[in-house]
């Protein structure tokens, strides 16, 4: 059964605080969808079934975004695997059983480039899942991922549910984490390039060998592509969101050196790994559904270090 979304809809947006959530909220919000709900984590523990089944009878909306997600770094996933897997599968099932259950018309979830094989083809097409097994440091979260994913797929070919997938790819923008211990490469950039310019350093060490490819996409590239799948995608299978372009890892500090404005040197320290060399999302399918980016990566990183700025404090304790 495929639907669409309405303006009248009231629309829950499961972690509508983070970077993700808080993104679909802005572009919905700027497309004239004004019926939002959201609950912090102190508001509604999704691990909670009985919780979350309350939330869904007393509230009974109709369209779900799930972007909540226990998230961490390497360095979190090697370290609490089973915390991983167990609170992520355990907000997924919460939701999407409840979804399904009190009449949700429509449920958008989110995927993680980490749901692909370690060795999958490049770029990496939807069908690649499932073909190979999974890079051992995130491991936990990916089949977590998977197993969203697949769920929403049985539920709409047991019960015709409209229950769609999305992947996107790297994301950054505003509301990212820059806490060094656990943010990604992006803002992690970002921070170290501006604490060495306030700082006046002669130097930023970075890791690896710069040569890694990556593809980054701006938050609200991500978020709008989520609204128009929303409003016109019903298909079983999930669907990549990404730019389809990428860059190598010094070729992106090369472009947040220039937009911080640091003008001492780029250290690349050898010893420290440099992680999978390619990771891109063909986006063939989105471009044949007729949505492409709009951010391209040095006026996405301008936005995100504006951003950064202007709420440097907040930032840092994130």
């Amino acid at each position: 059964m495929s639907s669409t979304i309405n303006k009248e809809d009231k629309i829950y947006v499961a972690g509508h605080r983070g970077l993700v959530g808080s993104a679909i909220v802005r572009n919905l919000r700027e497309k004239g969808y004004e019926n939002i709900v959201g609950r912090t984590h102190r508001e509604l523990d999704l691990t909670d079934q009985a919780a979350v089944r309350a939330f869904f009878e007393a509230e009974r909306p109709d369209v779900v975004v799930l972007a909540a997600a226990k998230v961490g770094g390497i360095n979190a996933n090697n370290t609490a695997p089973a915390d991983f897997a167990w609170d992520n599968m355990q907000i997924q099932c919460n939701v999407i059983k409840a979804a399904h259950d009190f009449g949700v018309r429509k449920l958008l979830f989110l995927g993680s480039t980490c749901i692909y094989p370690k060795l999958a083809p490049q770029p990496i097409p939807e069908d690649a899942l499932l073909t190979g097994p999974l890079e051992p440091t995130n491991e936990a979260y990916a089949i977590a991922k998977i197993s969203g994913l697949e769920m929403c797929k049985f539920f709409k070919r047991q019960y015709g549910d409209d229950f769609i997938s999305c992947m996107p790819t790297n994301l950054y923008g505003p509301h990212d984490n820059y806490d060094l211990a656990g943010s990604h490469v992006m803002p992690a950039m970002i921070r170290k390039f501006h604490e060495a310019k306030v700082s006046r350093a002669d130097s930023v060490e970075l890791w690896g060998t710069g040569t890694p490819l990556r593809e980054f996409l701006y938050v609200d590239d991500m978020a709008d592509a989520c609204v128009f799948l929303l409003e016109h995608y019903d298909g079983e299978q999930h669907v990549n969101i990404g730019t389809g372009k990428e860059v190598t890892i010094r070729q992106l500090a090369e472009t947040v050196q220039r937009v911080v404005g640091f003008e001492g040197q780029i250290v690349w320290n050898t010893k420290m790994p440099d992680g999978t060399p390619r990771k891109l999302t063909d986006v063939t399918k989105l471009h044949g559904l007729g949505w492409h980016h709009q951010v391209e990566l040095e006026e996405g990183v301008k936005l995100a270090y504006d951003w950064f700025v202007e709420h440097v404090d907040a930032a840092r304790g994130m």
